[in-house]
């Protein structure tokens, strides 16, 4: 009965998903995505005005802190964006996410303007607070965009991965405060 009882606690506590708080929602510390294990390395909220908009999580297979070698590695990787705000619509969405694709490019997006106008197809529908959108990267396959849950499209290709990812990362992210969150620093 011990090794019974032992076993069913071992098993719950192995198969239990353990989640961080930030800004009152939990963020999942790990991600099963088909044959990779994804930790979250950061938390943070992006906050415009003093208003919280999101709460983001970056998952690698391990730790970093080196943002240069992890916006350029072809390895797996993904990002977390839970909706705070409900002032937050899909048209914000769409001009911030370009703006930061130009920032993070240099104003150079031409290469990846097909999936970028993919990218933003995806946000086409109402945002509304508590939606999740996950940008899950594998390499080989692409980028994975998810809204609560459910496909809306792959884009491929390593250069707008690094783009994308640069928009939070990069040398001129978004909001310098997430950057170091993220990155746990």
């Amino acid at each position: 009965m011990k090794y019974l009882t032992l076993t069913l606690l071992l098993f719950f506590l192995n198969n239990v998903t353990y989640a961080t708080t930030i800004a009152g929602i939990e963020m999942p510390n790990k991600m099963e995505i088909r044959d990779h294990s994804l930790y979250l390395n950061g938390t943070g909220t992006r906050t415009k005005f003093f208003l919280d908009i999101y709460a983001a999580g970056l998952y690698l297979p391990q730790h970093t802190t080196d943002d240069a070698q992890l916006v350029k590695q072809d390895r797996p990787m993904a990002l977390r964006l839970h909706i705070l705000s409900s002032l937050l619509s899909s048209e914000k969405m769409e001009k911030a996410t370009k703006e930061g694709f130009e920032i993070a490019t240099g104003n150079n997006v031409a290469p990846i303007s097909t999936e970028i106008d993919l990218l933003i197809n995806a946000f086409n529908e109402d945002i509304v607070k508590n939606d999740v959108f996950e940008f899950i990267y594998i390499p080989n396959e692409g980028m994975q965009v998810l809204k609560n849950g459910v496909v809306k499209v792959t884009l491929e290709g390593l250069t707008f991965k690094e783009a994308f990812f640069s928009i939070w990362l990069g040398k001129k992210p978004a909001q310098k405060s997430l950057k170091k969150a993220l990155l746990a620093k």
